[in-house]
């Protein structure tokens, strides 16, 4: 980097400095490049006109945050070595890496049964081949494999500096402020205990907004009815594109995509096969965008129509409650849009989505956080916190919907 620190200006956090010249080697891959053109929110955007932001500026941003976290640790006493530091700034910036088109939305849909999490780890290994060796300790503390299991822990845990910087991010970019949570007072609580990542128990109330955060996030951003009626219209789409495909049907699109749409791979192709992997990383957002576009005028009416309803946001009517719908509402409508369009082998199934979604604001099943007391006692935050908040943020919260034609609201 010939002595010279890089800097990126952030509009959440101001200016961010890239001092470590592997680090800057690493962003300037095309690996992590492809992240500039992958939504950090799917289709969110059809909602919040400025959640365009990217898994690109997410990913620098969380590796800010954890320059902080360790910076605030280190302050109170916890060792963490250079390497260490190096290390884990690499795992928190490739955690991502692994995503493929917009983010969640397409998750298992071009790609059935393997996750961006393994998608980012294989990503990892093969830098890690062409840097000799380099990203092995960042490998280890991403998959809790090295002794000090508190780092792993500032990347994935129920407090990590993913969840830091995609709620905060994510408030600013929809505009949605209720989300907007104080993350440098959150940084300076944090501390180690018994090589577990705690909160120093003055920040409670903090932890608590976080927590109020997340949930009002999920059902208001992540979890929007209109959100989720666009991005089940997209796997839809893909998972019609992919049939037609099956059936020897050429379909327009880029070459990167076209191999996905006619091709299943399963997790041991990507282990075995270099190939597969080298192919997956050239697929985007802009793959897909493309070939919707192209698709609108395509025979295949199901294809076409979604495909015209997504691009010109004439998305399918949504409706969401609590219970499950009753049979015969699905039977209804399943025949009136067959009756619409004419359909008679099940292509029905395409226009109208059955589903639920389940929201989990805290899941101390799945990891704790916790409170440090100044007589060095550690307590879970569902048993420190005001009671009535903490239940309500740890039940569950689900809720089915369905999507139809909006034409066809008036039969509900």
């Amino acid at each position: 980097m010939n002595n010279k620190n890089k800097i990126i200006n952030d509009p959440i956090y101001g200016f961010i400095t890239i001092k470590d010249p592997l680090i800057y080697k690493l962003i300037n891959h095309p690996y992590f490049q492809r992240l500039r053109r992958i939504s950090q929110l799917g289709l969110t955007y059809l909602v919040y006109p400025g959640a365009y932001h990217t898994r690109f500026h997410h990913a620098i941003g969380a590796m800010h945050l954890m320059g902080r976290a360790i910076y605030t640790l280190r302050q109170k006493g916890h060792e963490i070595t250079a390497e260490e530091e190096q290390g884990v700034k690499i795992a928190i910036l490739l955690h991502d890496v692994g995503h493929g088109p917009f983010s969640h939305a397409l998750e298992h849909t071009l790609i059935p049964g393997v996750s961006h999490e393994a998608l980012s780890l294989k990503i990892m290994e093969e830098l890690n081949v062409t840097h000799q060796g380099a990203l092995t300790l960042a490998i280890d503390i991403f998959t809790n494999n090295y002794p000090k299991s508190f780092l792993h822990q500032l990347i994935s845990s129920q407090l990590d500096m993913d969840r830091l910087d995609y709620l905060r991010r994510d408030s600013f970019y929809s505009g949605v402020t209720e989300g907007s949570v104080n993350s440098e007072r959150l940084l300076t609580m944090l501390n180690v205990k018994d090589d577990q990542l705690v909160v120093d128990a003055k920040g409670i109330y903090s932890v608590e907004k976080f927590l109020v955060a997340r949930r009002l996030m999920y059902w208001q951003v992540y979890m929007h009815k209109t959100v989720l009626s666009a991005e089940f219209m997209l796997v839809n789409i893909l998972k019609r594109a992919k049939h037609l495909a099956s059936q020897g049907i050429t379909l327009p699109g880029t070459i990167a995509l076209k191999h996905f749409l006619n091709a299943d791979y399963s997790w041991n192709e990507f282990e075995e096969n270099p190939a597969v992997l080298e192919k997956f990383v050239l697929l985007d957002d802009y793959d897909v965008m493309s070939a919707i576009k192209d698709w609108t005028n395509h025979s295949d009416t199901i294809l076409s129509e979604l495909s015209k309803r997504v691009t010109d946001r004439n998305l399918l009517k949504i409706r969401l409650q609590a219970e499950p719908f009753a049979p015969e509402v699905s039977a209804r409508i399943g025949q009136a849009i067959k009756s619409q369009y004419g359909f008679s082998h099940g292509e029905e199934q395409y226009m109208y989505i059955e589903a639920k979604v389940k929201n989990h604001a805290y899941n101390n099943k799945k990891g704790h956080i916790n409170l440090l007391y100044k007589d060095g006692h550690i307590s879970d935050i569902s048993q420190a916190a005001d009671q009535m908040t903490i239940k309500a943020l740890s039940e569950p919260v689900e809720r089915h919907f369905i999507c139809f034609p909006r034409e066809l609201k008036d039969l509900l």
